[in-house]
Formats: structure tokens, sequence, C-alpha cells
């Protein structure tokens, strides 16, 4: 069985179109924004989208997004204490 943390990085290469990317290129603590991956606010709504639609959870406070996108290990702890799907 594939864990979380392989799954959400290929969710996140899916939906960003990150096509030169394989899941082993995204470390588990690497940071996502800034000098990690290098994502941008507008990929930080697309992740927002991916919770919703594949784990059915709703994020509304953009401060709450900022702690839970820090890294992929980050997104596995929300998740795991969060998901409805």
């Amino acid at each position: 069985m594939i864990n979380l943390q392989t799954e959400l990085k290929e969710s996140i290469i899916e939906q960003l179109n990150l096509e030169d990317m394989e899941p082993a290129d995204i470390g588990n603590d690497e940071p996502l924004f800034g000098d990690g991956l290098g994502l941008d606010s507008i990929d930080a709504l697309e992740l927002i989208v991916l919770l919703e639609k594949d784990y059915g959870i709703k994020l509304t406070d953009p401060a709450q997004s900022r702690e839970i996108f820090v890294s992929i290990n980050k997104m596995a702890e929300f998740i795991e204490a969060n998901r409805t799907k």
C-alpha cells in the first residue's frame, strides 16, 4: 500500500503539473514553499482544493494553510488527524 506521504507527492505533482518531477524528488521534510519545492500562493490555492477533494478537509483560515503546507510530513499529519474521506 502506498503511504500517505507518497500519495500526497503524487497528487501534488499531478495537481500542479510538475511534469519534470518524481515523488522521490520531494523530501518529506523539505519546505514546499520558498527555497524548497518553490511553490507560490497560486499553488497553495490548488493544495487547498486538493485537500477538500481528496480528503474532505475544508480549510477556511489562510494562516492555518501556512502551518499545514510547511512540508509533506506536516500535511500528512494534518490529513490523518482531520480527514473525512
